[in-house]
């Protein structure tokens, strides 16, 4: 039964539930039906507005020298405003987002808070740092609560438990509602590397806004706050206070597409929903060394890209684009929808924290009705008869998608980097049928040319499914999304080029060389595990995700977040993770500090649609794909499979590794991470 037949027979109404089988090993999924917000997405216009391209995110100042080099300084604040992302003519929506505050050094500086937020340009190996702002409170300076429901049922931030029970799953005599105090945020840079744990945006680090009307006995930082206060004032002579917290990144990293974006304890998923996140673009170094192999010179890639002062909207052409594909639902007021009930997941409308086993708010996972392309719901972006590079991002919930470009007539789509940077060499997407497979927070560097595309308006699509992604292709595996809706996501509309395309064929891009990793010193075999619950009724649903060890028994043991750090390694160790994926889900597992090589995956042994204990590999070692070459910091790992991996890890501190479905990383599914020695003075567990 796929899940459109379900919902036919449900009549599209009320959310229903349903056991289907994944695309690899037949293991039985959990498979969510929400209807969404009262906004019915086929009353959303598509294709009326241009897509926005975000502006350069302006400096505030240029700091003295560091060891030689300049260090680019930035003052960021997180706000609530009014944004147009449904269609011109409907309402407006109510949204978070970063944005620049005080003064800058351009006078042409761009100043405004928008969602996606603006791009953080950076230089390989130049510092720069980062005064982050919680600015969410209204004129009158008292807190803003938060525009989504809370559960407070969770393991997460926790500011009403004060000092002693904050960062931590709360004890109720009665099962609580949403919370509806000041809200806690911590910014993550995600794919950042070397950066020291004190800048990380670690989940227990999170603080609140300086607001004037702070509940009296509310903790108003995290766990760990004061710990990093105090190391990065030991370590870059900066002051953190009220409201804010300092934080710097050394760009160590080859040149690469990064993001940004929110990661406080049990609330990352609602956090980031309501807006705030953006690129974090690094250039420069060997890692951007790109060659035209036909002369061995300096190849040309497709641009010019936005620059700091150029307005918003430009009136420029951008011939390289950040795209970050959202999916969200919306009511007709033109307010974000996400479900305040349990309810809305799977029919489970009792047996709640504390008298049974279920998160009354929490779902298992969130798949929206709407695509929202860079803040806008399904835009058009007019493009010439040449080449184009985009920078995609996979910014969704839940959602795996997967691109197709196959309606585009005469486009050639190549694949140039990932999410460590440029791939081992161009991959044309025409030995995938013209599909790029994004995982949550996966990113691609695709070039697309136009030049034989006829005049015209072409549609890029996405044939991932409204449902969690277990692998396979779209009509074999599952039902690829509603071709009405979800299915849609942006629209291209070419035209005649104005001047000669001077940039390099893909054919001809000789990539900048992958550093080998040193040789492997340990190998580390670690679990992803789902535990179902059971209501009065008897009705069963997912209580949470996990991860995990495998023990010498080859049994996975599941691990919550609270429990001692399992994943100990030494400062400048080369490990290879085994990750025994044994749910019936793929799962994006992301590390933080590190990029790693995604070196195979095999299969596990079944019986009866379960994965067998101990576990058991069975088959051949199958090569990553190729657009997996090179370096990643997110990796997919299948069900009933097991993913290896090798990272070296340089950085000493306290970091987490997690699943990046972010319903899944704010209920279990993320676990301390430690490189190098216990940090004296650092909080326990």
């Amino acid at each position: 039964m796929s899940r459109r037949t379900f919902v036919r027979a449900v009549g599209g109404g009320v959310v229903g539930f349903a056991v289907f089988s994944s695309g690899l090993g037949g293991i039985p999924r959990a498979v969510a039906f929400i209807p969404g917000g009262t906004l019915d997405p086929g009353d959303v216009d598509k294709y009326v507005d241009p897509l926005l391209i975000p502006p350069v995110m302006p400096q505030a100042a240029r700091l003295p020298r560091q060891g030689g080099k300049n260090v680019d300084y930035y003052e960021i604040s997180m706000r609530q405003f009014d944004q147009q992302i449904l269609p011109s003519g409907q309402p407006k929506t109510t949204v978070w987002g970063y944005g620049p505050v005080g003064g800058a050094l351009s006078k042409k500086a761009v100043m405004i808070h928008n969602a996606p937020s603006l791009t953080i340009e950076t230089t390989w190996e130049r510092p720069l740092r980062v005064k982050w702002i919680n600015d969410l409170v209204d004129d009158k300076g008292d807190f803003l609560p938060h525009l989504l429901p809370v559960d407070q049922t969770l393991h997460w931030a926790n500011p009403p438990g004060g000092t002693e029970w904050r960062d931590t799953r709360p004890s109720h005599g009665s099962t609580p509602g949403a919370y509806v105090g000041p809200v806690p945020i911590v910014t993550h840079v995600h794919g950042s590397l070397h950066v020291g744990d004190e800048s990380d945006g670690y989940t227990e680090a999170w603080w609140l806004p300086d607001a004037d009307d702070i509940p009296v006995g509310y903790a108003t930082e995290g766990t760990w706050y004061d710990f990093f206060k105090n190391k990065a004032e030991a370590k870059f002579g900066v002051t953190w206070g009220p409201g804010y917290a300092v934080f710097q990144y050394p760009n160590f990293d080859r040149a690469r597409t990064n993001w940004y974006h929110d990661h406080a304890l049990g609330m990352t998923r609602l956090n980031v929903y309501a807006g705030p996140a953006g690129f974090y673009i690094v250039r420069g170094g060997a890692g951007d060394a790109v060659l035209d192999s036909r002369t061995g010179q300096p190849a040309s890639l497709p641009g010019p890209a936005p620059r700091d002062g150029d307005g918003f909207p430009s009136k420029k052409h951008y011939r390289e684009i950040p795209i970050v594909i959202q999916d969200r639902a919306f009511n007709t007021d033109g307010s974000l929808f996400y479900p305040d009930s349990r309810e809305f997941f799977d029919g489970i409308d009792g047996d709640y924290i504390p008298d049974g086993v279920f998160p009354p708010i929490w779902n298992p996972e969130f798949f929206g009705n709407t695509m929202m392309v860079n803040g806008r719901t399904w835009p058009y972006l007019t493009v010439e008869q040449r080449r184009y590079r985009f920078r995609f991002l996979n910014g969704c919930q839940s959602r795996f998608l997967i691109l197709n470009f196959a309606k585009i007539t005469g486009a050639e789509v190549w694949q140039v980097g990932n999410d460590g940077g440029f791939l081992s060499s161009p991959v044309n997407l025409k030995d995938t049928a013209g599909r790029l497979l994004l995982g949550l927070a996966e990113r691609a560097d695709v070039i697309v040319d136009f030049s034989a595309v006829p005049l015209g308006e072409y549609e890029l699509g996405n044939l991932g499914p409204d449902e969690p992604f277990g692998g396979g292709v779209p009509g074999e595996g599952f039902e690829p999304a509603d071709p009405a809706s979800t299915g849609k996501v942006m629209q291209f509309r070419v035209v005649p080029a104005v001047d000669a395309d001077t940039s390099t064929p893909p054919a001809f891009l000789t990539l900048p060389p992958v550093p080998a990793p040193p040789p492997t010193t340990t190998v580390r075999k670690l679990a992803l595990i789902e535990v179902m619950g059971e209501g009065s009724n008897g009705t069963e649903g997912p209580v949470e995700a996990l991860l995990g060890v495998v023990n010498d028994n080859m049994e996975a043991e599941h691990r919550k977040w609270s429990e001692e750090v399992t994943e100990a390694v030494a400062t400048g160790a080369t490990e290879v993770w085994e990750i025994y994926n044994t749910t019936g889900d793929a799962h994006p597992i992301h590390l933080h500090e590190v990029a790693f090589e995604v070196i195979n995956r095999q299969d596990l042994l079944t019986d009866d649609d379960e994965v067998v204990q101990p576990l058991v590999t069975v088959g051949s070692e199958r090569l990553p794909d190729p657009g997996e070459t090179g370096l990643k910091d997110t990796v997919t790992a299948y069900p009933a499979q097991v993913t290896r991996i090798r990272a070296t890890f340089e950085t000493p501190g306290q970091y987490v590794w997690h699943c990046h479905i972010l319903e899944h990383e704010d209920n279990e599914m993320m676990r301390p991470l430690r490189v190098g020695p216990e940090q004296d003075g650092a909080p326990g567990t």
